[in-house]
């Protein structure tokens, strides 16, 4: 019983492989040519480090060919003149090999540092450019990991693990040559050995690809856990749940230690099979050198000489081993990301799309039908048409479909059928970034930026004026309170603006959105978290905001939405009603009773605040 555990583990990695290996052998090609991208686009600096690996290599076989001459013609013959000229070669050969250490370390670690950087540019352009579908089902977690972890391993493609494994060919081969030279059947039996080392080799970083693979796959997952447990820190301690946090932790990070564990082993194995090799050789010398001397086919100093060569053979095949290992592990991770990069973004046709000019701001839904999943509709059939500077409020039972209605039109979403149209145009023709470019939202869950209030108010018009951010912090019922903290509009909010109250971070959003002076605006609860006088207030600005605007309006307090164009009753994915607010009134249908719902939950709260009336609420 007690191996079970490892039979599962094992035929799990064999699994794994057998998957990895039948996963599309396209999957490796592309990654190959993805590696072949980078090296090409590094290729002068990787050339010059090739050069400078070349003449580092070269002056290590000054000292085996010194010690050849020092005891077969110096002591051997007796010169003691050339002593000194042969260290003087020593020496130089050790001086060019100090400087073309520290030069290749310099050129080829700052490239590899380089390339890193463009890397995790290039992966986070992209994933900023991923439709909100991605983001919905991908932890945020998993998505730095990618940015930061899985780019960071290309240093071995494009810095010194590469070089360092071609260098380590090349001395292995130049030596070669030498050591056939001395003694050729020493050297065949040595190759036999090399080339039975250079099989195994082969298999183990086959088996060692998928462990690497899935540490990345591990890695993300728990710091995406990680990373909401942190995010949501006040839900977790209000509810007393640590411990089962913690437990969630726990099990992830063994789990990723099971994982290195396990290559661990294979790379410890890797250098041990090394180390047997080394070992072997030795047995070769000792047996095969040794009748060579006695019979007379080398002499000392040749003797000599191949140790040191066996020596420089002997150290890049372990090194080779250990960057074999870390080149592996950096494909694994340029895999991944090459995945990440495959997902097709959101505005990958723009260049296709007509740009947009003279915005008038008229959206109209035609005959929409959208859902999420395939075959739960959420938008069922909607038509209609808010025309350029009209306000147009959407209320309906929670999950009716409101929000997704705003999602479509701010291009967040695109109809499975249907048309969404700008004064005319199809939404999905026109340039996602010039249509956004003219919207403005306050989303009911609003997120601020780990910076000054002044930022996050500036975020869509960072080259406003000081001026410009008071006077629309006035509007949105703010500028009084921000001037009540002692740094004023230069005050840290603190990450997601939790050193602020929700009714404080609503505020600054509303702000944010007035100062982006779009042509569309969208408020999606956006007065939500305020009191009653604050919202009285903020109602009175944004009457203001809206006038030459085309809004849309989501709420749960009709309140809000008297003054409306038109109003969208939404219930199960379709208009129930429409029109304004006294014509719904007067219809005495789904409008009335969620009026005359609201408004008697509302009375009974404040007559008789000691009742429940939790499950009387709209």
């Amino acid at each position: 019983m007690a191996d079970e555990p490892k039979n599962d583990a094992d035929a799990a990695t064999e699994e794994e492989a057998a998957v990895e290996k039948k996963k599309n052998p396209f999957a490796v090609a592309e990654t190959w040519k993805e590696a072949r991208g980078l090296m090409w686009t590094h290729r002068r600096k990787l050339v010059f480090g090739f050069v400078l690996m070349v003449i580092n290599r070269a002056s290590g076989f000054v000292l085996p060919a010194g010690a050849k001459y020092l005891i077969d013609t110096v002591i051997g013959e007796g010169r003691g003149e050339m002593l000194v000229q042969l260290a003087a070669w020593v020496g130089v050969a050790t001086l060019v090999g100090a400087v073309t250490t520290f030069s290749l370390s310099q050129v080829i670690s700052v490239t590899a540092q380089g390339a890193i950087m463009d890397m995790r540019r290039r992966v986070q352009a992209h994933v900023t450019r991923l439709p909100i579908s991605y983001f919905d089902g991908t932890k945020s977690g998993v998505l730095i990991s990618r940015i930061m972890t899985d780019a960071q391993g290309i240093r071995n493609l494009v810095g010194t693990g590469i070089v360092q494994l071609v260098g380590g060919v090349f001395t292995a081969i130049f030596a070669l040559g030498l050591l056939f030279y001395l003694n050729w059947q020493l050297t065949a039996a040595t190759l036999g050995i090399l080339l039975l080392f250079g099989g195994g080799m082969a298999m183990a970083f086959k088996r060692l690809r998928p462990i690497f693979r899935e540490r990345g796959e591990i890695n993300a997952q728990v710091t995406g856990r990680l990373n909401e447990t942190l995010s949501g820190i006040r839900i977790v301690k209000a509810y007393g749940v640590e411990k089962r946090e913690q437990k969630v932790f726990s099990d992830g990070v063994n789990e990723l230690f099971q994982n290195v564990k396990q290559s661990i082993t294979g790379v410890s194995l890797i250098s041990s099979f090394a180390g047997l090799v080394i070992g072997g050789v030795g047995m070769l010398m000792i047996v095969i050198g040794g009748n060579s001397i006695l019979e007379g086919r080398m002499t000392l100093g040749d003797f000599m000489m191949y140790i040191f060569l066996i020596g420089l053979l002997a150290a890049p095949i372990v090194q080779m081993a250990s960057i074999g290992t870390q080149v592996s592990e950096a494909f694994a991770g340029l895999d991944r990301i090459r995945e990440l990069l495959n997902s097709p973004t959101e505005d990958e046709e723009d260049e296709n799309r007509s740009p947009l000019e003279n915005v008038e701001g008229e959206i109209t839904f035609d005959n929409v039908h959208f859902s999420y999943d395939e075959g739960v509709p959420v938008i069922k059939g909607i038509s209609f048409s808010a025309p350029a500077g009209t306000t147009t409020a959407l209320v309906g039972s929670s999950g009716s479909g409101k929000s997704t209605l705003a999602n479509l039109v701010m291009a967040f979403n695109r109809p499975d059928s249907g048309e969404v149209l700008l004064d005319g145009q199809n939404l999905a023709d026109i340039r996602l970034a010039d249509y956004r470019s003219n919207l403005g939202v306050v989303l009911q869950e609003n997120f601020l930026f780990d910076g000054t209030i002044s930022d996050n108010i500036r975020f869509a018009r960072p080259d406003a004026t000081p001026e410009d951010v008071e006077r629309v912090s006035k509007m949105a019922n703010c500028h009084e309170f921000v001037t009540g903290f002692p740094d004023g509009y230069d005050t840290i909010v603190g990450e997601r603006g939790v050193k602020l109250s929700g009714g404080q971070r609503q505020r600054i959003a509303i702000a944010r959105a007035i100062l982006a002076d779009p042509r569309i605006l969208i408020l999606d609860e956006a007065t939500s978290s305020l009191d009653s006088a604050s919202e009285a207030l903020i109602q009175e600005g944004f009457k203001s905001l809206r006038q030459g605007r085309t809004t849309f309006v989501i709420a749960h307090r009709l309140s809000t939405i008297r003054s409306a164009d038109q109003i969208l009753v939404i219930e199960n994915g379709k208009i129930a009603e429409r029109g304004v607010h006294s014509e719904l009134m007067a219809l005495n249908g789904r409008y009335r009773e969620l009026h005359d719902h609201q408004y008697s939950w509302e009375e009974n709260l404040f007559v008789n605040p000691g009742e429940d009336y939790l499950e009387q609420g709209p």
